[in-house]
């Protein structure tokens, strides 16, 4: 009996295939999520110190701005504890709070001892409680300071600032009004009411009391007109509206004057008087308006006059604090405080980094070849990376068509079930299935077809990203290269100046000399013995083994009997298949020997089986 043995030479190296490409893919699964944790990771820890110390360098952005201005050390501590305690207090940002007073520094000058503080907070005070931005209120300070300025040095700033506030913030409680319009009617009069004598607490009455009709400034534009025509209006009228002083008299006596004399201001003559007096009509619609509201005029001027703090304004702000944003402010001022004191030391770190990227620069220009393999070996890690990336993004599509071919495989197997259920008559259930099954199989085929194509665009991918590595090992070959050249270098030197005789001179004169030496004799020789076994140095006394697995022997084989001698049988020459056994033994590969005198043919190798089995 004649027995043919065949070797496997395909599904190993394919198992190995598949293998290496599954590894592929599990290192670039638990790459990316090594790397996607870390920068999650490092990402975080970086937003959150940025997101806690955001605020206080925005009050430092803010706190330079207005030291820009000159102001002292001294005055920006204090107006960033004042900022911070007003942000708590009523929700609003300490930063803006700190950024408003470059405004009012620019306007007032000469504030100390804290009055730039005091005037910001009046002014953000009066801005929440009226319901003005912060911009609007101290331009309207700063306005107000340079008509009142001789008042405000006489009381103190301080002190003049609260209590214009307070003020203000009545006046628009009062006639129903804003800061806005409060501020746009001042800077449209300025100081022609001033001039004229008549002190704030009446400007703000009769321009107020004007505003319920009116905007602001268009209630300026008419107080204006009224104040420029009093002066010549009084002499045509034959009316005093000054006193001895050339100062004009309070406005509710001016109006029971004319009113004493024209008293029906409905008569077009009584009006046509009034307005050639005055020389304009706003000057006139001020009188008829204001000229029937004497007793409320007087009134709201007493209760304005009676106000020397701003109390009543931080009331007002107080009833418009959200709940939400005085939390809000008070996390940040928190924020503030303690990243005030750790500002030091972070400004500290950073300018030792910086120092060091400093210094890498020059580091960049002092070595440029260097700099330049230190980039390609960077590069050469993002290109791996890239095709590890797209090596994975082929898996996910390569899984995704398998997912969908066994969508495809249900949907198959359901319309199998559904004709079997369905269709009555057995000839044609079976013509039906029997097509269906048909179908199924060219589906199967087509995609087994297309999985295979798959697997082989896997399989190129693998080669590919194996491509993609070379320049990684290129360059660490390279560095290698030029490590050894250096150190053979350095080895020729010491070796053309005699010192390498010298150490080992020295190395032996002592006792742990000669033991150091010893050592490395006895390295030396096993790194030897390695080499030998490996075949990569001679050496006659090596001898290399291995299993049928691990490498192949190569022996001579006996020279087999002439044909002529195996026409007979013999017993004692052993059978075929007990010559096969002993040739084989444990081994899964058949070994023949051919003579190459004589072949064996055909009818050769049948007599000859027949006279081994007897």
């Amino acid at each position: 009996m004649f027995v043919v043995g065949i070797t496997d030479l395909v599904s190993g190296p394919a198992a190995s295939i598949n293998k290496t490409i599954a590894g592929m893919k599990a290192n670039a699964t638990s790459g990316f999520d090594a790397i996607r944790g870390g920068a999650i990771g490092l990402a975080g820890a970086g937003l959150a110190i940025k997101t806690f110390m955001e605020p206080v360098y925005e009050m430092q952005r803010a706190l330079g701005e207005v030291e820009s201005l000159g102001v002292h050390e001294k005055e920006l501590k204090s107006l960033q504890k004042t900022a911070l305690g007003f942000s708590m207090k009523y929700g609003e940002s300490a930063e803006d709070f700190v950024r408003s007073s470059y405004d009012i520094q620019s306007a007032i000058g000469g504030l100390e001892n804290g009055e730039l503080a005091t005037f910001t907070k009046a002014s953000n005070v009066l801005a929440k409680g009226t319901k003005a931005d912060a911009a609007t209120i101290t331009s309207y300070m700063g306005t107000m300071y340079g008509i009142f300025q001789n008042n405000a040095n006489a009381m103190g700033k301080a002190r003049w600032v609260e209590q214009l506030t307070g003020q203000t913030a009545a006046a628009v409680k009062m006639f129903k009004t804003n800061g806005q319009e409060m501020s746009g009617a001042f800077s449209t009069i300025g100081s022609a009411a001033q001039a004229a004598g008549v002190d704030v607490a009446e400007q703000m009455a009769v321009l107020g009391t004007l505003q319920a009709t009116m905007s602001g400034s268009e209630a300026a534009t008419k107080y204006r007109s009224f104040l420029s025509g009093a002066a010549k209006a009084q002499e045509k009228l034959g009316l005093k509206f000054t006193d001895n002083t050339g100062k004009l008299l309070p406005m509710v006596e001016i109006l029971n004057r004319i009113n004493g004399k024209y008293s029906d201001l409905q008569d077009t003559a009584q009006l046509g008087a009034l307005k050639n007096a005055f020389g304009s009509d706003e000057a006139v619609a001020l009188v008829t308006n204001l000229i029937g509201k004497t007793d409320g005029l007087n009134k709201s001027i007493g209760e304005i006059s009676m106000i020397t703090g701003m109390d009543n304004a931080a009331k007002m702000a107080q009833t418009m604090v959200d709940p939400w944003d005085q939390f809000n402010a008070t996390t940040k001022a928190v924020r503030i405080s303690l990243g005030t004191l750790l500002l030091p030391t972070i400004n500290a770190v950073l300018g030792k980094m910086n120092s060091g990227l400093t210094t890498v620069i020059g580091w960049t220009d002092e070595f440029p070849n260097l700099t330049k393999w230190i980039g390609l070996a960077a590069l050469s890690v993002l290109a791996l990376a890239g095709a590890t990336g797209i090596f994975t993004i082929l898996m996910g599509l390569g899984k995704t068509a398998m997912a969908a071919s066994g969508v495809a495989v249900l949907a198959y197997k359901s319309i199998v079930v559904a004709l079997a259920w369905v269709t009555t008559s057995a000839t044609m259930k079976h013509m039906l299935l029997w097509t269906v099954f048909k179908a199924g199989s060219v589906i199967a085929f087509a995609l087994t077809n297309a999985l295979h194509v798959v697997r082989a665009g896997m399989i190129l991918m693998g080669v590919a990203s194996a491509t993609a590595t070379a320049p990684l090992w290129a360059t660490v070959a390279v560095i290698g290269a030029i490590i050894a050249g250096v150190g053979w270098l350095i080895y020729k030197i010491g070796d053309w100046l005699g010192w390498w005789d010298k150490l080992t001179n020295l190395l032996q004169s002592t006792e742990w000399g000669t033991a150091i030496l010893d050592t490395l004799g006895a390295f030396g020789e096993k790194i030897s013995e390695l080499l030998s076994w490996l075949g990569l140095i001679d050496d006659t006394n090596v001898s290399v083994s291995g299993t049928a697995e691990k490498s192949m022997s190569v022996t001579k084989p006996e020279q087999m009997p002439e044909l002529a001698a195996l026409r007979r049988p013999d017993a004692s020459v052993p059978s075929a298949s007990a010559s096969l056994a002993g040739m084989m033994g444990n081994n899964k590969t058949i070994m023949a020997t051919i003579n190459s005198q004589n072949p064996f043919n055909p009818a050769d190798l049948d007599d000859w089986a027949q006279y081994q089995g007897g």
